[in-house]
């Protein structure tokens, strides 16, 4: 087990550090754990066998959805990668690490950046998905998107060339953003945050085409509120609001919440509201619960418990929250076990580490039951803002394009967690770092496709149950 950070008070201490002696220890690091080292993979020996990594998270899932699992994550090598956050855990445990300590996303690959509303009402670009959040080396998250750029750009048949270029971008973009965010004051690193504005300054200087694309993609996320969820999503029925079945994406739980009675529901919904401040406490409480639904929603996340609630206040306005079942992160067997006991409270203050700016209503609580155990959740809006790229469509100029805005994404969250000083005297501020990511992102893409290729037989001989186009 790795333990990048064994000593907190030290850590701290460390960043008080003046920026010479904070960049000094990232470049001695190198003198232990040599660039070079982390273009290599662990040898075949001794890994673990990834479909057993997939086999053993299903103790943890509702049976009746992991076939649907399987289903996503054989479509392609990509979204087979999408849902194999412990698979790659594991492989990375084995190779070399830094030892300079991040928050990681622990799953920053390139379909878990998009565009959300901040408090300001501000659309900004940030990672979105924190389910495995965990202290551990930085490179961790660099190598995960690194291989989901090059995973992507294979699917979508581009040339070597091209494939390279991609991944070279975001990692050039990662490199420059450490550098511009280890020269900014704590203040200044703290309130900083990569603005719709900003994005489209960068994109616009591909060429008009692109900036015409992201606006559009903008546009879309702007749409995407609770106002509109409430009018796709809800129905009156018999003279009450209810959200709308999609079976099997969409299902009614009314007789699992008749069985827990509206006191367990009460209990629940108090334990969230404890877990927010006094004035977003005052905000909620303006809200009454009148519907739930289970809904499946990603690929890796199949067969978690995520259901979608939809609020009313007095005056009709519509709160939709997600609630997303929280498990111990695939990291956890690799590196130490996480602070915090409750799941849910990880994912939150995980986030609130690594986001520029979160959701008001972010949230967790443990849902109780008399004979079948607690279940952690996280909550959080839905659809406020929200836009994303479905990456695997993209052509090769928008596709680095689009790496390039989360490269500079990821290094801002690593900073803001991390120290981006020692993370720049570790990565250098020349090239290298660069093309040693791009030749570890080719063999991981290969061993990517082989994992899937073994998937897809699987399912094909009949060993594993899949259900496709769901």
């Amino acid at each position: 087990m790795l333990h990048p950070s064994s000593n907190p008070e030290c850590e701290s201490e460390c960043l008080k550090a003046p920026p010479s002696a904070r960049f000094e220890r990232g470049r001695s690091r190198r003198d232990a754990v040599p660039l070079e080292a982390h273009a290599e993979l662990a040898a075949n020996s001794g890994r673990v066998d990834p479909l057993a990594v997939l086999t053993e998270q299903e103790r943890t899932r509702l049976a009746e959805l992991i076939p649907l699992r399987y289903g996503r994550m054989s479509r392609t090598p990509f979204t087979f990668l999408r849902g194999a956050a412990g698979i790659m855990a594991s492989d990375l445990a084995r190779g070399a690490h830094s030892g300079v300590s991040v928050e990681l996303c622990g799953d920053a690959h390139l379909g878990n950046f998009r565009w959300y509303r901040a408090p300001t009402r501000e659309q900004v670009f940030d990672l979105n998905d924190f389910d495995e959040t965990l202290p551990g080396p930085f490179e961790w998250d660099v190598k995960r998107l690194a291989a989901s750029i090059t995973v992507a750009a294979r699917a979508g048949d581009f040339s070597t060339e091209a494939v390279h270029r991609a991944t070279r971008s975001a990692l050039r973009e990662y490199r420059r953003s450490i550098v511009e965010a280890s020269e900014l004051d704590p203040l200044s690193l703290h309130y900083y945050q990569f603005e719709s504005k900003a994005a489209l300054e960068r994109v616009e200087k591909h060429g008009k085409a692109h900036r015409k694309w992201k606006e559009a993609v903008l546009a879309k996320a702007t749409r995407r509120n609770s106002l509109r969820a409430f009018d796709q999503m809800t129905k009156v029925v018999d003279g009450r609001r209810v959200i709308v079945p999609d079976p099997p994406l969409i299902v009614r739980i009314d007789e699992a919440m008749a069985r827990s009675g509206a006191n367990s529901i009460r209990q629940f919904l108090e334990r969230y509201r404890q877990s927010l401040s006094l004035d977003r406490r005052s905000l909620f409480d303006r809200f009454s619960l009148v519907d739930v639904v289970r809904k499946v929603v990603g690929v890796g996340s199949v067969g978690t418990r995520c259901l979608i609630a939809l609020f009313e206040s007095g005056d009709g306005t519509p709160l939709f929250l997600q609630l997303k079942q929280a498990t111990p992160s695939v990291l956890e067997p690799h590196l130490a076990r996480s602070a915090f006991e409750h799941a849910g409270q990880r994912v939150v203050e995980g986030q609130r580490l690594i986001q520029a700016t979160s959701d008001v209503l972010l949230g967790w609580a443990r849902w109780e039951e008399p004979g079948t155990g607690s279940i952690d959740f996280y909550l959080r809006q839905l659809w406020d803002g929200k836009g994303k790229i479905n990456v695997e469509a993209l052509g090769p100029r928008r596709l680095a394009t689009y790496a390039g805005l989360c490269g500079k994404t990821l290094a801002f969250a690593h900073a803001r967690s991390g120290d981006a000083m020692t993370i720049r005297g570790y990565i250098g501020e020349d090239r290298t770092f660069d093309e040693i990511m791009v030749e570890f992102a080719d063999r991981y893409a290969d061993l990517t496709s082989a994992d899937h290729a073994r998937l897809c037989e699987a399912i094909h001989d009949g060993s594993i149950h899949a259900v496709r186009d769901l």
